[in-house]
This record gives structure tokens, sequence and C-alpha cells, in this order.
């Protein structure tokens, strides 16, 4: 039992460094995309939660029964306030 715990932790901890490497990765990208478009306040907040309904759609479309609806959303909240930050940081340090 203990080496079947030792092996899931180093997977989560080999998972949780992959989504943070896509999320800065991602960041990147959209920081770079909304760069110079003068955009408020208000036109990101709803592009923020466009996106999050947006990857919940996603989500139910390829569900494949291993996370609820809740779980998903909340997950999915996660990402793209982590995503919302970075990429908020990156447009006003210019």
């Amino acid at each position: 039992m203990p080496s079947r715990l030792a092996d899931l932790i180093r997977k989560a901890r080999r998972l949780a460094t992959e989504r943070d490497r896509l999320i800065d990765g991602l960041a990147e990208e959209w920081a770079r995309a909304l760069r110079g478009q003068g955009l408020s306040r208000a036109d990101l907040d709803e592009l923020w939660a466009g996106l999050v309904e947006d990857a919940v759609r996603s989500g139910r479309q390829a569900r494949d029964g291993k996370w609820t609806p809740q779980t998903w959303r909340h997950e999915t909240q996660e990402v793209v306030a982590r995503l919302r930050k970075k990429v908020e940081a990156a447009l006003d340090e210019r």
C-alpha cells in the first residue's frame, strides 16, 4: 500500500506541475492577444465569465462520468481565476 500511495503522490505532483505550466503558457498568449486592445475592467470581467461558461459547457459535453457538474464548474472557476490573475498582472505591467 505505501508504494501505491507514493505513486499517487508523484502522479498528483506531476499533473499539478503540468497544469501550472499550461496555465503559465496560456496566460502569456492571452496577455499578448489582449495587450493594446483597450479593454475595460467590465470587458475583462465579461471575458473571464464567458470563458468559464464555455469551459463548463464543453465539460458537460465531454463528461466521462468522473467529475460531477459542480466539481467541474469549481475546477474551471479555479483555473480561470489563476489565468485571469496572471493575465491581468501582465497587462498592468505595461
